[in-house]
């Protein structure tokens, strides 16, 4: 049987996109479901967590959930390049299913906290690898729209949750949280039937000296043949890539000492804040207030009832899902600064509006609190909007390409495992930040938001319309923290001399001979330092 079923092409990337898909789908349906579940009464009362005493234990309940990502993320700092992308789904996903069982089954507090563990341990995994896989395996112009489908499904498994536990909460007893809690299984069964037939990464298997695969599956993905000068020129870019990491970049203990490499080098410990930075702004920009907890906020900060919480949660989830749409057409358009940028302006207007109309409703003795209250629900579905359009996927695919291909694994899930840390902080304050702070609590996310736009704008490189090797060439040649002077650096369109570049080398590769592909290493990276030097004097 011919491999992948004989897909070739745009289908291949298709079924990619759907295994990855699948996978954020999982992830957004565990981030909605709990939300919901925690406000059954049969599952606080099997698990004795009934009444406001035991409000900072529900959280911690909750957020260690969160603690399981974080590990499985810094887990897939080691396994992530020795099993291959494939591979580390697939021990992600087997994880998650042992998690989920657990958490059906669970009659104890004791071991609903194992279970979230342990499904927290295989999400980080699959978190952490599932965007990687996704841009190795992409196209340049698809790369930006495949990863924010993801992030969009993400959204449509968290609507997916809400509106689960919305019906459910019609039922009584145990069927109300567990069955909720098990429908998750659905998507790990559609990761066994998909992740194990499709194509590795191409660049990680150049990277482990499997070659001959890796040119196959890059044409493959292109749906040509092997001699094509457009696959040649990628093989040889990706060959040069890995032979420069290995030269010029940085292992794991010379970062802990400090020490970054030379004026030449691959701007390493630049690149992996650079990527972890967006991951914990997503965090800080107070999403998981509401994404773990709306029916709670809404039940107490707004003084909604208990079903109407639960219905609105699940709307505000659609209208999540419909605006976020916006970014697909637009995320190589309008760049990944922009779409930062924009979108947290918009966040902070937001909070700052929700706090202003909870101050007074929780004002004793005003008059229009109710209406205040009500205003204030506006603004939390305006905030899910902007975050929708700039933050949901951007923070996701920006560390698999801000990265080089040696530190890429590396540098996701190190911005995943940030990402979970920071979850972990948000969903274990907010219960009791709400209990004890009330309308101030919504004081900290108008200001974290409002300090995203200037960071973005000063320190973050644009990476939309670019190959992933165009990125290291940005960083081995501008060492310039602050890169909004750049017009390269900022511009949302691919660089005139990048482009020259690499149109220079097809034409090179169409008219060499058969055996170019076989061409050493070393002599190849030879030739291309001579084209860097001739562009650089151009």
């Amino acid at each position: 049987m011919a491999p992948y079923f004989g897909l070739k092409g745009g289908w291949l990337t298709f079924w990619v996109t759907v295994a990855c898909a699948t996978d954020m789908t999982l992830f957004g349906y565990d981030q909605g479901v709990f939300g919901g579940v925690i406000v059954t009464d049969d599952f606080l009362n099997t698990l004795g967590l009934a009444g406001p005493e035991h409000t900072s234990l529900v959280g911690t309940v909750t957020a260690l959930y969160d603690v399981g990502c974080f590990f499985g993320a810094v887990a897939a700092f080691s396994i992530g390049e020795r099993l291959g992308r494939k591979k580390s789904i697939l021990l992600g996903t087997t994880i998650m299913t042992i998690g989920a069982i657990i958490q059906i089954s669970a009659y104890s507090t004791a071991q609903m906290i194992v279970g979230r563990l342990v499904a927290g341990f295989g999400n980080g995994i699959n978190t952490s690898t599932a965007p990687v896989w996704q841009s190795e395996t992409s196209k340049a112009s698809w790369r930006g729209k495949l990863v924010v489908i993801e992030m969009i499904l993400n959204i449509a498994g968290f609507s997916l949750s809400n509106w689960m536990t919305y019906g459910f909460s019609y039922t009584s007893g145990p069927v109300s949280w567990r069955f909720p809690l098990a429908f998750q299984l659905i998507f790990m069964i559609v990761l066994f039937g998909t992740v194990p037939w499709l194509p590795e990464s191409p660049r990680w298997l150049i990277a482990h000296g499997e070659e001959d695969k890796a040119i196959t599956i890059l044409a493959d993905l292109e749906a040509t043949e092997t001699d094509d000068p457009y696959v040649l020129t990628e093989f040889k870019e990706i060959q040069y890539a890995v032979t420069y990491e290995r030269e010029h970049g940085v292992g794991w203990w010379d970062l802990l000492r400090g020490k970054t490499g030379s004026e030449r080098g691959t701007g390493t410990m630049r690149r992996l804040l650079l990527g972890v930075g967006t991951q914990a702004m997503q965090q800080l920009s107070g999403i998981n207030v509401t994404s773990y907890y709306l029916p709670t906020v809404l039940i107490n900060s707004v003084g909604l009832s208990n079903k109407l919480a639960r219905l609105l949660a699940a709307c505000n989830s659609v209208s999540y899902l419909l605006f976020s749409l916006i970014a697909i057409p637009n995320i190589e358009r309008w760049g990944r600064r922009n779409l930062m940028m924009y979108a947290a302006a918009g966040q902070s207007f937001c909070y700052l509006i929700i706090t202003v109309l909870l101050r007074y409703n929780e004002k004793v003795g005003y008059a229009a609190s109710k209406e205040v209250a009500s205003g204030s629900v506006a603004f939390f579905f305006l905030y899910y909007v902007f975050f929708g359009i700039g933050w949901q996927g951007v923070p996701w695919l920006y560390p698999t390409e801000i990265n080089s291909l040696s530190m890429r694994t590396k540098g996701a899930a190190l911005g995943t495992a940030s990402n979970w840390a920071f979850n972990f902080m948000v969903v274990e304050i907010t219960p009791i930040g709400i209990q004890s702070l009330q309308w101030k609590f919504y004081i900290i996310w108008t200001i974290f938001n409002a300090a995203f736009v200037p960071t973005v704008y000063l320190f973050y490189p644009e990476t939309a319309n670019r190959t992933l090797e165009d990125v290291d060439r940005l960083f081995r040649e501008k060492h310039d923290i602050l890169v909004f002077k750049d017009r390269d650096a900022i511009s949302s369109k691919r660089p005139l001399a990048y482009c020259e570049l690499e149109e220079s080398e097809i034409r090179r590769a169409s008219v060499a001979p058969d055996g170019v592909r076989r061409k050493s290493v070393y002599k190849f990276v030879e030739d291309k330092n001579e084209t860097s030097e001739f562009r650089e004097k151009v």
